[in-house]
């Protein structure tokens, strides 16, 4: 388990305002909403034995807290969750059109990251670029991972 994520912590301009966003993209994918403060939002997932990764949101603080993500700055570029099938991930395309979603790049293949490779990119209300990507598990060179 030794380098596993055990949380994922972002900061966002105001977590009240992406708390909708974040519950309908991460009940989707099995987390629910686990704690909210005055600095916040934790998800946990219901289907780990430990519910980890938990993802957190919490308000942008200090002198940049305003400015627009630069995913190309240094920091975050993008956060990328498993998805069980390609149809899990045309079901969440789905539920982000539903929402209003800002969809960067609807469900494709991209080949230049591996076989099978198949994903939507959206951002959430800050401009966080967040992918699903559904990847064969039984590829050739995979079999020792």
């Amino acid at each position: 388990m030794r380098g596993f994520i055990h949380h994922i912590d972002l900061t966002v301009k105001d977590p009240w305002a992406s708390a909708w966003f974040y519950d309908a993209v991460l009940g989707y994918m099995g987390y629910r909403r686990l704690r909210e403060d005055e600095r916040g939002f934790d998800w946990e997932h219901t289907e780990a034995p430990d519910r980890l990764p938990s993802i957190g949101i919490f308000k942008a603080e200090g002198p940049n807290a305003a400015r627009i993500h630069d995913r190309y700055s240094p920091g975050l570029h993008h956060v990328a969750w498993i998805a069980e099938s390609r149809d899990d991930v045309d079901r969440l395309h789905a539920l982000l059109i539903e929402i209003g979603a800002t969809v960067l790049d609807p469900p494709a293949d991209y080949p230049e990251y591996g076989d099978g490779y198949y994903a939507v990119m959206f951002a959430d209300p800050d401009g966080l670029k967040l992918e699903l990507v559904y990847e064969p598990r039984d590829k050739p060179g995979l079999s020792h991972i």
